[in-house]
């Protein structure tokens, strides 16, 4: 099952740093693609976002004060907005922002009452589980055993069950 238009399936991939969450995001992303899915991702980042950090016009139309920067070619377009001392928009607002679509994969937000997949690796910085404390954890996506009832199980490479536990839930939004 698909989203409809304006109310496409939402899923969030999270964990802690180096568990694995690009990873399993870029893995789903081209498997619901191959399955014909049209898919939007938005990837929140801890760190001062730099896209254009080289000396490039559009750097320098950013460092020059523009509040939007727009950079068009025949391959594709990009647009850069300082927030300056704005607040950073809430994950609502960027989802409203994206093109009609049948699924969002949603990197990072951890803390986002979001339907979640659960990344964990061995060689992952923490490794405090989120699913026992985060009810929107709807499985775990794991290298090694993980002893849990309260959702299923998978190994990291086990995308299509993934895919297919994401498609069978209903759009929550």
């Amino acid at each position: 099952m698909s989203g409809e238009p304006g109310n496409p399936l939402l899923i969030g991939v999270a964990g802690w740093k180096n568990s694995g969450k690009t990873t399993l995001a870029v893995r789903l992303i081209a498997e619901f693609v191959a399955r014909g899915l049209r898919v939007a991702s938005l990837k929140h980042a801890h760190h001062a976002l730099q896209i254009d950090d080289a000396d490039t016009d559009s750097a320098k139309h950013r460092r020059a004060g523009a509040q939007q920067v727009a950079v068009i070619s025949d391959s594709g377009w990009a647009l850069m907005r300082e927030l300056h001392d704005a607040p950073e928009p809430s994950l609502t607002d960027m989802l409203a922002k994206l093109d009609p679509c049948d699924v969002v994969v949603v990197e990072g937000y951890k803390r986002a009452a979001i339907p979640k997949i659960e990344v964990r690796r061995t060689a992952s910085a923490t490794r405090t589980p989120l699913a026992d404390d985060d009810p929107h954890v709807i499985a775990i996506a794991a290298d090694h055993a993980v002893v849990t009832e309260r959702v299923p199980v998978f190994g990291l490479d086990d995308i299509a069950s993934i895919a297919d536990l994401i498609l069978a839930r209903p759009r929550t939004r």
